[in-house]
Protein backbone atom coordinates (compact mmCIF):
# COMPACT_ATOMS: atom_id res chain seq x y z
CA UNK A 1 0.00 0.00 0.00
CA UNK A 2 1.19 3.23 -0.92
CA UNK A 3 1.44 5.71 2.19
CA UNK A 4 1.45 9.60 2.44
CA UNK A 5 5.30 9.48 3.32
CA UNK A 6 6.05 7.90 0.30
CA UNK A 7 3.96 10.19 -2.07
CA UNK A 8 5.51 13.24 -0.57
CA UNK A 9 8.70 12.40 -0.44
CA UNK A 10 8.50 10.82 -3.80
CA UNK A 11 6.53 14.09 -5.69
CA UNK A 12 7.40 17.27 -3.70
CA UNK A 13 11.42 16.50 -3.89
CA UNK A 14 12.14 18.87 -6.58
CA UNK A 15 9.74 21.36 -5.11
CA UNK A 16 12.17 22.92 -2.46
CA UNK A 17 13.77 25.21 -5.28
CA UNK A 18 13.96 29.32 -5.66
CA UNK A 19 10.20 30.82 -6.07
CA UNK A 20 9.95 33.94 -7.87
CA UNK A 21 7.05 36.43 -7.96
CA UNK A 22 6.46 39.87 -9.36
CA UNK A 23 8.53 42.27 -7.44
CA UNK A 24 10.49 39.87 -5.78
CA UNK A 25 13.69 39.31 -5.90
CA UNK A 26 15.35 36.01 -7.04
CA UNK A 27 15.20 33.37 -5.17
CA UNK A 28 12.33 34.95 -3.10
CA UNK A 29 9.45 32.73 -1.97
CA UNK A 30 5.51 34.15 -2.48
CA UNK A 31 3.05 32.72 -0.07
CA UNK A 32 -0.51 32.62 -0.98
CA UNK A 33 -2.96 31.21 1.46
CA UNK A 34 -6.69 31.39 0.89
CA UNK A 35 -9.71 29.68 2.05
CA UNK A 36 -13.18 30.57 0.99
CA UNK A 37 -15.98 28.49 0.28
CA UNK A 38 -15.96 26.83 -3.40
CA UNK A 39 -16.09 23.39 -4.63
CA UNK A 40 -14.91 21.33 -7.18
CA UNK A 41 -15.85 18.48 -10.25
CA UNK A 42 -15.63 15.02 -9.25
CA UNK A 43 -12.41 13.84 -10.21
CA UNK A 44 -13.02 11.45 -13.08
CA UNK A 45 -14.86 14.79 -15.20
CA UNK A 46 -11.29 16.46 -15.42
CA UNK A 47 -8.93 17.21 -18.86
CA UNK A 48 -5.69 18.30 -19.29
CA UNK A 49 -5.44 21.05 -22.53
CA UNK A 50 -2.85 23.29 -23.61
CA UNK A 51 -4.11 26.09 -25.81
CA UNK A 52 -1.54 28.31 -28.29
CA UNK A 53 -3.38 31.40 -27.09
CA UNK A 54 -4.97 33.00 -23.96
CA UNK A 55 -8.28 31.83 -22.49
CA UNK A 56 -10.72 34.75 -20.79
CA UNK A 57 -9.93 35.05 -17.22
CA UNK A 58 -13.89 34.73 -17.42
CA UNK A 59 -14.66 30.95 -18.15
CA UNK A 60 -13.09 30.23 -14.59
CA UNK A 61 -13.56 30.89 -11.05
CA UNK A 62 -10.69 31.87 -10.28
CA UNK A 63 -9.79 31.39 -6.15
CA UNK A 64 -6.08 32.52 -6.09
CA UNK A 65 -3.09 33.52 -8.64
CA UNK A 66 0.32 34.80 -8.72
CA UNK A 67 1.98 36.61 -11.70
CA UNK A 68 5.61 36.15 -12.46
CA UNK A 69 7.63 38.34 -14.54
CA UNK A 70 11.44 36.95 -15.61
CA UNK A 71 12.32 39.80 -18.53
CA UNK A 72 12.48 37.31 -21.03
CA UNK A 73 9.25 35.64 -20.57
CA UNK A 74 6.17 35.85 -17.92
CA UNK A 75 4.00 33.89 -16.58
CA UNK A 76 0.36 34.27 -14.62
CA UNK A 77 -0.86 30.86 -12.27
CA UNK A 78 -4.24 30.58 -10.69
CA UNK A 79 -5.99 28.04 -9.19
CA UNK A 80 -9.49 27.31 -10.32
CA UNK A 81 -12.73 25.55 -9.11
CA UNK A 82 -11.42 22.11 -11.27
CA UNK A 83 -7.52 22.29 -10.98
CA UNK A 84 -5.24 25.23 -12.58
CA UNK A 85 -4.89 27.94 -15.23
CA UNK A 86 -1.34 28.59 -16.19
CA UNK A 87 -0.39 31.55 -18.81
CA UNK A 88 2.71 31.52 -20.28
CA UNK A 89 4.21 34.30 -22.75
CA UNK A 90 7.20 35.19 -24.47
CA UNK A 91 7.57 37.46 -27.54
CA UNK A 92 4.03 36.92 -28.82
CA UNK A 93 3.54 33.54 -28.01
CA UNK A 94 0.93 32.67 -25.57
CA UNK A 95 0.41 29.13 -23.98
CA UNK A 96 -2.15 28.30 -21.93
CA UNK A 97 -1.95 24.90 -19.64
CA UNK A 98 -5.55 24.21 -18.03
CA UNK A 99 -6.65 21.36 -16.12
CA UNK A 100 -10.47 21.67 -15.71
CA UNK A 101 -13.92 20.04 -15.72
CA UNK A 102 -15.18 18.29 -19.33
CA UNK A 103 -17.88 19.62 -18.85
CA UNK A 104 -16.58 23.30 -18.59
CA UNK A 105 -16.82 25.20 -22.25
CA UNK A 106 -14.03 25.70 -23.75
CA UNK A 107 -13.21 27.16 -27.33
CA UNK A 108 -11.44 24.05 -29.38
CA UNK A 109 -9.61 26.93 -31.71
CA UNK A 110 -5.73 26.74 -31.40
CA UNK A 111 -6.14 23.55 -28.95
CA UNK A 112 -2.66 21.89 -29.09
CA UNK A 113 -3.27 19.13 -26.28
CA UNK A 114 -6.21 17.91 -24.74
CA UNK A 115 -5.99 14.84 -22.52
CA UNK A 116 -8.41 12.91 -20.30
CA UNK A 117 -6.90 12.60 -16.36
CA UNK A 118 -7.22 9.02 -15.87
CA UNK A 119 -3.54 6.90 -14.41
CA UNK A 120 -0.41 8.60 -16.14
CA UNK A 121 0.55 10.49 -18.78
CA UNK A 122 3.52 12.67 -20.15
CA UNK A 123 3.24 15.08 -23.50
CA UNK A 124 5.48 17.42 -25.47
CA UNK A 125 5.21 19.95 -27.83
CA UNK A 126 8.13 22.17 -29.56
CA UNK A 127 6.75 25.60 -30.96
CA UNK A 128 8.25 28.33 -32.55
CA UNK A 129 11.22 30.63 -31.46
CA UNK A 130 12.86 27.66 -29.86
CA UNK A 131 10.26 27.31 -26.95
CA UNK A 132 9.42 23.48 -25.58
CA UNK A 133 6.62 22.65 -23.46
CA UNK A 134 6.60 19.43 -21.85
CA UNK A 135 3.76 18.28 -19.19
CA UNK A 136 3.05 14.98 -17.10
CA UNK A 137 0.27 13.98 -14.66
CA UNK A 138 -0.96 11.12 -12.67
CA UNK A 139 -3.96 10.47 -11.08
CA UNK A 140 -4.01 8.18 -7.87
CA UNK A 141 -6.50 6.72 -5.81
CA UNK A 142 -5.44 5.55 -1.96
CA UNK A 143 -6.72 4.99 0.94
CA UNK A 144 -8.63 7.12 3.68
CA UNK A 145 -6.04 7.11 5.88
CA UNK A 146 -3.08 7.83 2.96
CA UNK A 147 -5.50 10.93 1.70
CA UNK A 148 -6.17 12.74 5.26
CA UNK A 149 -2.28 11.96 6.03
CA UNK A 150 -1.15 13.12 2.80
CA UNK A 151 -3.40 16.50 2.05
CA UNK A 152 -2.57 17.51 5.90
CA UNK A 153 1.30 17.28 4.77
CA UNK A 154 0.09 19.29 1.90
CA UNK A 155 -1.05 22.00 3.43
CA UNK A 156 1.53 22.25 6.16
CA UNK A 157 3.85 22.74 3.02
CA UNK A 158 1.60 25.42 1.42
CA UNK A 159 1.31 27.59 4.07
CA UNK A 160 5.71 27.89 3.63
CA UNK A 161 5.80 28.43 -0.26
CA UNK A 162 3.85 28.59 -3.11
CA UNK A 163 -0.03 29.15 -4.27
CA UNK A 164 -2.67 27.15 -1.43
CA UNK A 165 -6.47 27.17 -1.24
CA UNK A 166 -8.25 24.78 0.60
CA UNK A 167 -12.28 24.29 -0.88
CA UNK A 168 -15.40 23.98 1.16
CA UNK A 169 -16.42 20.27 2.28
CA UNK A 170 -18.70 18.75 -0.66
CA UNK A 171 -20.96 17.95 2.81
CA UNK A 172 -20.30 14.16 2.77
CA UNK A 173 -16.90 14.81 4.34
CA UNK A 174 -16.20 17.75 7.03
CA UNK A 175 -12.62 18.71 5.46
CA UNK A 176 -12.72 20.13 1.78
CA UNK A 177 -10.39 19.53 -1.18
CA UNK A 178 -7.05 21.08 -1.49
CA UNK A 179 -4.82 22.90 -4.53
CA UNK A 180 -1.01 23.89 -3.92
CA UNK A 181 0.79 25.05 -6.84
CA UNK A 182 4.91 25.36 -6.58
CA UNK A 183 6.77 27.35 -9.28
CA UNK A 184 10.58 26.93 -9.72
CA UNK A 185 12.23 29.72 -12.31
CA UNK A 186 15.58 30.06 -14.00
CA UNK A 187 16.66 32.17 -17.10
CA UNK A 188 15.41 30.45 -19.44
CA UNK A 189 12.70 27.99 -17.95
CA UNK A 190 10.10 27.91 -15.38
CA UNK A 191 8.60 24.31 -13.80
CA UNK A 192 5.33 24.12 -12.09
CA UNK A 193 4.47 21.29 -9.79
CA UNK A 194 0.27 20.94 -9.21
CA UNK A 195 -1.39 18.95 -6.58
CA UNK A 196 -5.16 18.61 -6.12
CA UNK A 197 -7.09 16.53 -3.96
CA UNK A 198 -10.62 15.21 -4.18
CA UNK A 199 -11.64 14.38 -0.39
CA UNK A 200 -14.79 12.36 -2.20
CA UNK A 201 -12.95 10.08 -4.13
CA UNK A 202 -9.40 9.74 -2.09
CA UNK A 203 -7.28 10.33 -5.29
CA UNK A 204 -5.02 12.91 -5.91
CA UNK A 205 -4.15 14.01 -9.05
CA UNK A 206 -0.58 15.55 -9.35
CA UNK A 207 0.98 16.91 -12.44
CA UNK A 208 4.60 18.76 -13.71
CA UNK A 209 5.19 21.45 -16.41
CA UNK A 210 8.07 22.77 -17.59
CA UNK A 211 8.14 25.78 -19.95
CA UNK A 212 11.87 26.10 -21.59
CA UNK A 213 13.54 27.93 -23.98
CA UNK A 214 16.05 26.07 -25.75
Amino acid sequence: MTDAATIYNRDVAIVRGEVVSCGLERGARFVEWHVVLSARPKVAELVFQLYGRALHPELFEIHASRAIDRGEYSMVVAITDAGHLVTWRKDGLTLTEVAAGAGQPLPQKRRLLSHRINGERSDRMECRGGVCYQMSFQLERVAPEVFWSFQGELAAEGRKHGLLHHFSSSGRLATGALSWINVETRARSISLQAFHTFPDDYAIVKSQSLFELT
